[in-house]
């Protein structure tokens, strides 16, 4: 996904600027030279987290009692996953070998492909980063992409060679690789072990030399940058910017260059894992602002604070608005907590830009709403977070991409929940998202990673040694066929060592259609999902036989069944649970068991025209595992 920068233009803005005085003249100026802001990107796993600890500890930011590993992974789930799932900014003190002292802002950044808007909102804060890559491993698919969306931003690159300790590491080797990828000096190409320390001082005297200092002028009208934001029970929403032009302290007045709010500052400072208060932020400085914002839509990720008496001529280039690419609706399982997931949604947008949702009703499950995520594993961080974070319980729906549907009358429109595809005969055609796929891996797996993308409908695009013993390969793959388990399956073909990114390349019409999950003939509209003809039989087979397993025993037998329109395409049966009731029978004539068993088949069958199936969590998680 390309996260390019665009310059927006916010309509109450530009009809409030009119109305405002121009900037007086006078106002102190703050020296940026001592000032660098950088971010650190590298695949996933590659030892980006470790590095930022070792900075941490080598510029005394943190006393040793307040270290452990991962320490600006504050998130509880990605302390458990061993990954970065959200930017995090942080301020370093450093005495250089220059003898001068230097103000060090790092934005760390994720490094999952699902995560890369995450990187590029990074990237737009900062004038270099810090490239990352594996000793042992190389240049992975991600690692390409994110260096591509740092040289699109203009950044000064500093290369590190990471884990140079490990027995398979070829450092050598690699410091080619990246110099000839960025057309340096292999000299220029730095060596280092996050873990044992080592390579750490060299790392820190690049980022003062080599990175430019930020430029800003401190008598312009005030343009910061909104890079993230979260939200404070107590303080509202808190903005994390980045100050461009001008001098922002407490007291100020400010407003938004999309929003027609005026605010006055409470608080202004930097982050160091946690808010600490300073008197201002000049130019180039990286900090957050309080000033007590209660509607959590005026702080938009990308939008420019300014002050609201001396409005700036021009807004900062924002980001252009990230386009979802799986699609999955989440319900509460408790129909009271609507609103609470309402307002968790809500805030949670505030710290995750890429996230949209919108209400949406279900049949089956009620009212909930259709979110839209840039990939699975987003979508099971967002589930998580609501969850623990808001205590919200959740049923999410069969994860779908988006369609384009084409209609028999000549009309198009666009589809995100299957179950709202019209008729069959009012279809024309149906078009669906299709992504090129970059896919590095070790030359010995070749086989398994060609036969997984040709049994994903992929078609192969070329291949070429990145070295005699890794090889890239490209392939068109239809987005619906790797969101689901398309990564983990890669990683476990290759014993993880692939690396996979993806970019959208078009909407390609298939041959697809509709398939319904039906439970006493009745559709559940959660299990719809369009599917390639080719894949509806073994798709619907496989599901009805997994909800047998899941779905609990009634009074009376529960069919199952797999349809594409009025077509059955599988079946099965939940058995019934049967009561004894001849038990309590100890001879006498054989009409009295008859008769008790007939009264209970009646009952049974009145009891299947009112009854309703309970359908637990787990039966609608069983698509994430089919074929397992």
């Amino acid at each position: 996904m390309n996260s390019r920068l665009i310059l927006p233009r916010g309509l109450g803005y530009t009809s409030w600027l009119s109305t405002r005085t121009p900037l007086p003249s006078g106002s102190p100026r703050v020296s940026t030279d001592h000032i660098r802001n950088f971010s650190i990107i590298a695949h996933i796993d590659h030892g980006k987290s470790t590095l930022a600890d070792r900075l941490l500890e080598r510029t005394g930011t943190l006393q040793q009692r307040e270290m452990r590993d991962q320490v600006l992974d504050t998130n509880e789930l990605e302390r458990e996953r061993g990954i970065t799932i959200k930017l995090h900014a942080v301020r370093m003190d450093y005495d250089a070998e220059d003898g001068g002292a230097y103000e060090l802002n790092l934005i760390d950044t994720p490094g999952h492909v699902d995560f890369s808007y995450e990187v590029s909102r990074s990237l737009a804060a900062c004038e270099g980063a810090i490239l990352v890559v594996d000793a042992s491993q190389g240049i992975q698919a991600q690692t390409v992409s994110n260096l591509f969306l740092a040289l699109d931003a203009d950044l000064e690159i500093i290369p590190v060679i990471n884990k140079i300790d490990l027995p398979g590491a070829e450092p050598e080797k690699r410091r080619e690789e990246i110099a000839d990828l960025l057309g340096v000096d292999p000299g220029t190409v730095l060596l280092a072990s996050a873990k044992e320390g080592i390579g750490v001082d060299p790392i820190l005297e690049a980022i003062v030399e080599r990175i430019p200092p930020p430029k800003g002028d401190p008598g312009a009208p005030l343009r910061a940058l909104i890079f993230d934001s979260y939200y404070d029970q107590y303080l509202g929403a808190v903005p994390s910017i980045r100050v461009v032009d001008g001098t922002l302290r407490a007291g100020a007045k400010i407003t938004f260059g999309n929003v027609e709010a005026g605010y006055e500052v409470d608080e202004v400072g930097f982050l160091r894992l946690g808010r600490v208060p300073s008197p201002e932020l000049g130019p180039g400085q990286v900090g957050y602002l309080v000033a007590g914002i209660k509607e959590v839509s005026h702080t938009k990720v990308g939008d420019t604070i300014l002050d609201s008496s001396h409005l700036a001529p021009e807004l900062l280039p924002g980001y252009q608005d990230v386009h979802s690419m799986v699609f999955a609706g989440l319900y509460p399982t408790d129909a009271d907590d609507y609103e609470a997931l309402r307002d968790a949604l809500d805030r949670l947008i505030l710290n995750d830009a890429s996230l949209h949702h919108e209400p949406e009703t279900s049949t089956a499950l009620g009212f909930g709403f259709r979110c839209g995520f840039l990939g699975l594993l987003h979508m099971e961080i967002i589930q998580e977070r609501l969850e623990r974070e808001f205590g919200v319980n959740l049923i999410t729906t069969v994860p779908n991409v988006e369609y384009h549907v084409f209609l028999t009358d000549g009309t198009e429109i666009t589809l995100e929940n299957p179950a709202s595809l019209p008729p069959a005969g009012t279809v024309a055609d149906i078009a669906e998202p299709v992504v090129k796929a970059r896919i590095v891996c070790p030359s010995e797996y070749i086989g398994n990673v060609q036969k997984l993308c040709h049994d994903r409908r992929g078609v192969f695009g070329g291949m070429h040694y990145l070295d005699p013993k890794r090889v890239e390969l490209d392939y068109e793959l239809p987005l619906a066929e790797i969101v689901l388990d398309f990564y983990d399956r890669l990683k476990s073909g290759t014993r993880g060592y692939a690396g996979l990114d993806y970019e959208f390349v078009e909407f390609r019409s298939g041959d697809l259609v509709r398939l319904d999950i039906l439970v006493n003939g009745d559709p559940v509209d959660a299990f719809s999902v369009i599917i390639h003809r080719e894949k509806a039989f073994d798709y619907g087979r496989d599901m009805v036989r997994r909800l047998k397993e899941l779905i609990p025993r009634q009074q009376y037998e529960v069919a199952l069944q797999a349809a594409i329109g009025t077509q059955v395409i599988a079946r099965t049966n939940v058995k019934a649970l049967r009561k004894n009731v001849t038990a309590k029978c100890y001879g006498g004539d054989i009409t009295r068991k008859r008769k008790l068993l007939e009264n209970q088949r009646e009952g049974k069958r009145r009891m299947k025209q009112v009854g309703s199936v309970e359908i637990p969590q787990e039966a609608f998680l069983a698509v994430l595992s089919l074929g397992d």
